[in-house]
């Protein structure tokens, strides 16, 4: 049985890439042009995909090239495409809001897909998160969009069906190999998009290189190799509340690096965000195995 130390290290590793991707919003905007979200996302993935592929030189086999394509674009290409359209259409605390429903989303596929019981204190640490990231993120002046937030839910259950199905598959592969497949097939599918749906990107700036270098070889296949090996170790529920970090590192990086102020309420939603998170994390902490208490020495028997 695995104890408490060793799943508290498995939990702050995994927790390392939702901390990282709360950068992404800062990267973003300051090293990358804007109005090229598709081909950023496709920047993003495919060469980072095809680096790895290069590294363990392994390519899916049988069923598996299904999969991959299918996990690629839940995880990916479906997933950030519904990202950026949300983010495009909503105020960015909106867009975060609705997007920190997917632990809850997680919850209720992991009880169809792989038969876990709801519990109820995961429901309530789900809620807690999504409280804590609307009073970090939200204005009083926030505007509803019905097309941003449909784009927002989808882009949730996206990556919701993509971690429960990564666990429920349990790849034949080490964690390496299975972000390499991944992130490859979500490049791979983003290429058409980005070709016919967006201009030619302008010519790039060492800014532009250094930032989307940044988003592929650490936002991408550093923080999914952590994630990936996370989800083969921890419940989809409890692995799905670390993303709630991601905004809280995101508001922190604009309070330290871009001199943007904290109100009482963020602090309040810190706070919030914390709890919903160790709440969740507590209701899967393995039990200390019991020590069996030593067996009497029995008794001689008759001669």
């Amino acid at each position: 049985m695995k104890t408490n130390s060793r799943y508290l290290a498995d939990v702050l590793t995994t927790a390392v890439a939702p901390a990282i991707w709360g950068s992404t919003y800062f990267v973003t905007t300051s090293f990358l042009p804007q109005g090229y979200p598709l081909t950023v996302a496709l920047l993003r993935a495919l060469p980072a995909g095809l680096l790895l592929l290069l590294i363990v030189r392994k390519l899916p086999t049988g069923v598996w090239w299904g999969r991959a394509f299918l996990l690629g674009a839940l995880n990916f290409s479906f997933f950030w495409a519904m990202l950026f359209a949300s983010a495009y259409r909503l105020p960015g605390g909106v867009a975060a809001t609705v997007g920190a429903v997917q632990p809850l989303i997680v919850i209720a596929l992991s009880r169809l897909f792989l038969g876990k019981p709801v519990r109820p204190l995961a429901v309530l640490a789900g809620l807690a998160g999504m409280a804590g990231v609307a009073l970090l993120v939200l204005t009083p002046k926030a505007s509803l969009d019905p097309v941003g937030v449909a784009a927002g839910i989808a882009g949730a259950v996206s990556m919701a069906f993509g971690t429960v199905l990564s666990r429920r598959w349990a790849p034949p592969v080490s964690n390496l190999t299975f972000t390499a497949w991944q992130l490859s097939a979500g490049g791979i599918l983003l290429v058409p998009f980005a070709l016919f749906l967006e201009p030619a990107l302008p010519s790039p700036s060492i800014a532009n290189i250094a930032g989307i270098a940044y988003l592929g070889l650490v936002g991408a296949a550093f923080t999914y190799l952590l994630w990936f090996r996370g989800l083969s170790r921890i419940e989809p529920s409890a692995i799905s509340s670390l993303g709630f970090l991601s905004p809280v590192v995101a508001t922190l990086l604009g309070w330290l690096a871009l001199g943007q102020s904290l109100t009482l309420m963020q602090i309040a939603g810190f706070a919030l965000v914390l709890a919903g998170v160790w709440l969740s994390q507590r209701t899967m902490m393995p039990l200390r195995p019991i020590r069996p208490a030593a067996s009497p020495e029995p008794a001689s028997r008759p001669v």
